[in-house]
């Protein structure tokens, strides 16, 4: 594995172009160097050495030192260069944070819907949601995106967040969610897998999850969406549970009664009610 080569990429996401990162890498590994010597050792136009090692002294990331009337350039160490990056970036996040929060209307957007697209694009978002989630996350999920939010989430109980709702799969390793009835039959009609995940009653995210990079859902805070997603979750829950708890005649006479009232909702034919009606 090439170590400078991730080195130089995280390095450059902080900013740091890549004569940056290539100096000062290059110095770590032999130091004091000369522009010189620096520009023939790291492979930076000797055109452009200087004006790079400038930048760095400037960053406070290499130092200068006249030595028999040479110029020598010295590396700072790498812990101190990352609690002086580290402390300069927390200083930014705080900033932001607190003068975009002082001008950011956030009741000017509660109603609004925001699609998010991609299916990583949606994992991520919802990570960062969870991460920040305080009392109670509720999911409608699939074991395809249960695993991989099964870190975050598993972090989030772990501070007491409370975790409710429904799973789509075999492996349920979260006691509090209740596995889906009938899964065959589930997937045999949808064909598509579904997620809803609301955050602390202030965020609602929900959509197609199965499309890959086509995959499609709507975030949103607006207070009605939140109720209707909370409800939807919640009758789920009640259905499949009371299912559950019946004796095997009752549970065959529920099902049967829930599949009728399914094939008239949805205006099902006989020929295709019938491709999936007994599936368990």
């Amino acid at each position: 594995m090439d170590y400078q080569f991730l080195i130089m990429n995280d390095m450059k996401q902080l900013g740091f172009s890549e004569y940056e990162c290539k100096a000062y890498l290059n110095l770590l590994e032999n130091f004091p160097l000369t522009g010189y010597t620096l520009a023939k050792n790291s492979g930076i136009p000797r055109s452009r050495i200087y004006d790079v090692l400038d930048n760095l002294v400037s960053k406070q990331m290499v130092f200068a030192q006249e030595e028999n009337k040479n110029r020598l350039y010295y590396p700072i160490e790498p812990d101190i260069f990352i609690q002086k990056t580290r402390t300069q970036f927390e200083g930014v996040f705080a900033n932001i944070s607190k003068f975009s929060k002082q001008i950011y209307q956030g009741k000017k957007q509660d109603s609004k819907l925001v699609v998010i697209r991609g299916r990583q694009e949606i994992i991520d978002f919802l990570r960062v949601l969870i991460r920040k989630a305080k009392t109670r996350i509720a999911v409608s999920i699939w074991e395809e995106e249960l695993i991989d939010l099964r870190s975050e989430l598993s972090r989030a109980i772990a501070r007491g967040v409370i975790l409710r709702g429904i799973y789509f799969g075999s492996d349920n390793s979260f006691e509090d969610l209740v596995s889906h009835r009938r899964m065959k039959r589930y997937v045999a009609e949808k064909k598509e897998r579904f997620m809803s995940v609301i955050i602390d009653s202030t965020h609602a995210i929900s959509g197609v999850v199965s499309r890959k990079e086509n995959s499609k859902v709507t975030w949103t805070r607006d207070e009605g969406f939140i109720e209707i997603s909370e409800d939807y979750i919640a009758h789920d829950l009640v259905v499949n549970l009371y299912s559950k708890s019946l004796p095997r005649d009752d549970y065959e006479r529920f099902e049967a009664f829930s599949d009728r009232v399914q094939k008239h909702y949805f205006n099902y034919t006989d020929e295709r009610f019938d491709t999936y009606k007994d599936l368990e």
